[in-house]
């Protein structure tokens, strides 16, 4: 490690204002802070704790999602088969419970087993045949898509009465359990991604892979990894949403996996990849889910939202840019 980066990454370093806006998640706090204000003083009781709760309530489905897909972009790939891995997952479930009278818990566990491997497919199509991320993970949501539709031929059977749906979305009032599944994998993703080799090792394969390969990191083997547990988060997710609703239907997630990417830009993560981070990803999560929420309680068309969407993923870029480049300015200022 070089002498500059020691001195960045000391527990002592001064604190200064170049050091807080170099972070990537900067912008999009600002943008947060911007956007509850608003529908606050547009709406009156934006941030009222009745609506705290619808927060809280849907914010860890589309926030597990956007993690997984955080750190697959960290390491310089994409998945836009999310979405249809969110709902075949729970739809497995459901075939396997009730459908061919199997244990939940078995179920659940065989589910999420075939999202993994369907990150694992991902993962070996981009790596192994050296086909852009973009298009073989398209090929997989169309294809998972369809899959979840079959298995249930078109209109799922009620679920079991056996199934764990407080375990996964139990309601204590102001929040439900899936909130704290979401904090639990933000901090153990957190931990890993910033204190740990593999952490390490995913900036360095988005960020600069040709070292990586010559430091004797396996980037196939840490992208496949990020592809595998992009799809596992992605099926988890879908299972709670399922288990909240207790509405098994092969239609969830449409247009999902859009607004995961866009969480994790918005929140800082570079298209490029190599740079990233929890905090961010957590940050644009909120804020995609409170400007869906404000426009539905401002009674503005739905369609909307994906105008406010798109603006707000073009603005961070652009921010992101300027507040790096005040970031430089501003050390050299102070060196």
């Amino acid at each position: 490690m070089s002498v500059s980066k020691v001195i960045m990454n000391s527990p002592q370093r001064r604190f200064s204002t170049a050091n807080l806006f170099a972070k990537p998640e900067a912008s999009a706090f600002a943008m947060l802070v911007i956007v509850l204000l608003g529908f606050e003083l547009w709406t009156g009781i934006f941030l009222s704790p009745m609506n705290g709760k619808i927060l809280l309530t849907v914010i860890p489905e589309l926030g597990i999602v956007a993690l997984g897909v955080t750190v697959l972009m960290i390491a310089g790939e994409f998945d836009l088969s999310v979405g249809s891995v969110f709902a075949l997952t729970p739809m497995l479930m459901q075939v396997l419970s009730v459908y061919y009278d199997i244990n939940i818990w078995v179920s659940i566990i065989v589910a999420l087993a075939i999202a993994v491997l369907i990150g694992y497919v991902n993962g070996a199509v981009t790596i192994g045949l050296r086909i852009p991320s973009f298009i073989a993970t398209l090929g997989m949501l169309f294809v998972a898509r369809s899959i979840a539709i079959v298995v249930v031929g078109g209109t799922p059977r009620p679920m079991s009465p056996d199934t764990p749906t407080a375990f996964f979305a139990y309601d204590f009032g102001m929040f439900r359990s899936s909130l704290l599944w979401y904090i639990a994998l933000l901090a153990v993703v957190g931990y890993v991604l910033h204190r740990t080799n593999a952490g390490n090792w995913l900036f360095a394969t988005g960020g600069q892979p040709q070292a990586a390969k010559d430091l004797g990191i396996n980037t196939r083997r840490v992208k496949l990894s990020a592809f595998m547990l992009c799809s596992f988060l992605a099926g988890l997710a879908g299972i709670i949403q399922v288990m909240r609703t207790r509405a098994p239907l092969p239609s969830i997630g449409g247009g999902l996996e859009l607004e995961a990417i866009a969480a994790a830009v918005i929140g800082g993560t570079a298209l490029t990849g190599g740079v990233g981070s929890v905090i961010g990803c957590l940050i644009g999560t909120i804020l995609i889910r409170s400007i869906d929420n404000g426009l539905v309680m401002s009674r503005v068309s739905a369609e909307w939202f994906r105008t406010a969407l798109g603006v707000m993923i073009v603005l961070s870029v652009v921010l992101n840019v300027y507040v790096q480049r005040f970031a430089v300015h501003g050390r050299h200022k102070e060196s």
